[in-house]
C-alpha cells in the first residue's frame, strides 16, 4: 500500500537545471535511506545520490559538485537539485526508499521513473 511518485522531469539544454521531486504515499510507518537512480537506454541502473535517515548524503562521482539531494521528513519526499547538466546526464531518473509500512517489517520501493533529456 505505498507508491512512490517521481516529477520535475523535462528537456533542458546542457548547463541548464532542473529538480526532480519524489513523495511517497501509502501506509508509511518510517523511511530509512532515500536514493536516486538514473537508467539510459541499453544500460545498468546506477545509484546517482543517496541519503540517509540522519541527513548524510553519497553521490556517484560524475555528479558531485553539480547534484545535491535532500529529504523532508514532514512530506515523505526526497529531492535531487540537478545542475551544470551534461548530455551524459539524460536518463530515466528513479527514486528509491526503504520504507517500513510497520515496525520493523520494510522493503525498498520504487517510483516509475521521469525523464530528464539534455540536448541542444
Amino acid at each position: 500500500q505505498v507508491q512512490l511518485v517521481e516529477s520535475g522531469g523535462g528537456l533542458v539544454q546542457p548547463g541548464g537545471s532542473l529538480r526532480l521531486s519524489c513523495s511517497a504515499s501509502g501506509t508509511i510507518f518510517s523511511i530509512d535511506a532515500m536514493s536516486w537512480y538514473h537508467q539510459a537506454p541499453g544500460k545498468e541502473r546506477e545509484l546517482v545520490a543517496t541519503i540517509t535517515s540522519s541527513g548524510n548524503t553519497n553521490y556517484a562521482d560524475s555528479v558531485k559538485g553539480r547534484f545535491t539531494i535532500s529529504r523532508d521528513n514532514t512530506k515523505n519526499s526526497v529531492y535531487l537539485q540537478m545542475n551544470s547538466l551534461k548530455p551524459e546526464d539524460t536518463a530515466v531518473y528513479y527514486c528509491n526508499m526503504g520504507i517500513h509500512t510497520r515496525w520493523p517489517f520494510g522493503q525498498n520501493y520504487w517510483g516509475r521513473g521521469t525523464q530528464v533529456t539534455v540536448s541542444s
